[in-house]
Formats: C-alpha cells, structure tokens, sequence
C-alpha cells in the first residue's frame, strides 16, 4: 500500500529546531573573591587544673575561671560575647616499672570569647593568662555581615562565568543566547582566617595579634544556550 509522505508543518519544524537548539548548552564555572579586614576575633581560652582530689580540683578550676571571667569583663568584653564551649574531667595516670599508678583528676573547663576591639584582643589574651587561663586553643578572625561580602563575590563570580562564555562563543563563532538557562551557586567551603596558639603561660606579655585579610569565596556553575 502507498502512503503518500507528509511534510511537517510550519509549526512542527519550528518545534523540532527549538528542540534541537535546546540541546546545544555550554556549561562554565565562574569564581569570584573580595578581600575584606576582619572586624571579630574569637579565641577559646582554658583553664586545666589537677589535684589527687576531684572536688579540690574542680573547685580551683572554677575560682580561676571565675576570675578570668571577671578580668574579661573589667576589659570591657560583653557578658553575651563568653560562652562555655568546653568542660572535661579526666583520670590521670603515670606508669612506673611498668604499672599504672594513679596521679589525680584533670579538669578542664574551656570558654570562647568574641572581642570586636581587635587592637585589644592581645591585651584581653594577656590578662586572660594572668588571671588562671593556661590554655588558648586557637584564635579566628571573621568578619559581621558576612552576606553583604559574600554577595559581593558571588556577583564576581556571575560576570568571570559571563566572559567565559562569551570568550568561547567569540573564538568559536557561536551566537550565545543571553540570558544564560540556569545557574548553580556551588558552595566553596573555604575556611575563615584561623591561628593557633597551643599553649599559653603567665609569663606571656603584649602577644601581638595579627588580623591580616579574609578572603571571601564564591562560585557558581552557569549553563547558556547557544
């Protein structure tokens, strides 16, 4: 039997080159940074007592607590700004000739402190030491209203991934359909500008605090059609 052919229609030809154009897609990653000055440091701070007595030991940790606590705040530190992150009680134990002999309890009580004065975050440090702190575990710089930073970047990272795409359409003699079909915004996961203190003593005097940059990060995914 004969079956005459059909051609497609205005309509039906429109459809199959939009789908065909459809699958013509670029994709290309965009990054964007701003440096910014940090303008909040927090530092955790400890006070690690021992004593053959757990209850001698747990009562020292707190008066020296309690003082570091008082000291901070004579600094001009918020009450809201100190927060106990930490408080630990362990067994301790040496061995001689080979045999585990009891030595006391350990405790240990840990608070973060956030010092938005950071020309004065050595000096809080240093008086925090002076007044029963024996252990900063580490220092962080970070910045208030981060969003506004990071909006920042990621409009940095939208137009380096528009002159990607522009830059291949240009060398490849495309015809780049703006605006672009979809965009992913991609997490980075950089870490905030961090130093490390392991240990601290009384004998500290005028610790000099160095803030430098922090670089905020974004980056997107951007996908044109051409």
């Amino acid at each position: 039997m004969y079956y005459p052919y059909q051609y497609p229609t205005n309509t039906e030809y429109r459809q199959a080159q939009h789908q065909s154009q459809a699958r013509r897609v670029m994709t290309v990653t965009g990054n964007g940074q701003i440096s910014v000055e940090p303008n909040i440091v927090t530092v955790q701070l400890e006070v690690v007592t021992e004593n053959e007595s757990l209850r001698l030991a747990q009562q020292e940790n707190a008066s020296k607590m309690n003082q570091v606590i008082q000291a901070l705040l004579n600094m001009g530190v918020s009450r809201e700004n100190i927060h106990t992150t930490t408080f630990t009680v362990f067994p301790r134990y040496d061995f001689v000739d080979g045999k585990q002999v009891f030595r006391g309890y350990e405790v240990t009580n840990g608070i973060t402190v956030e010092i938005s004065a950071l020309d004065q975050a050595g000096a809080i440090i240093d008086e925090a030491v002076k007044n029963g702190v024996n252990r900063v575990s580490n220092i962080q710089f970070s910045v208030r209203d981060k969003d506004i930073y990071y909006q920042q970047a990621l409009s940095a990272a939208l137009e380096n991934a528009n002159g990607k795409a522009e830059a291949i359409a240009r060398t490849m003699q495309l015809n780049l359909n703006q605006p672009p079909i979809k965009i992913i915004e991609q997490t980075t996961g950089a870490p905030p500008t961090t130093y490390k203190v392991m240990a601290a003593s009384a004998e500290s005097f005028a610790t000099p605090i160095e803030p430098g940059q922090i670089m905020v990060h974004a980056a997107v995914e951007v996908q044109y059609q051409y």
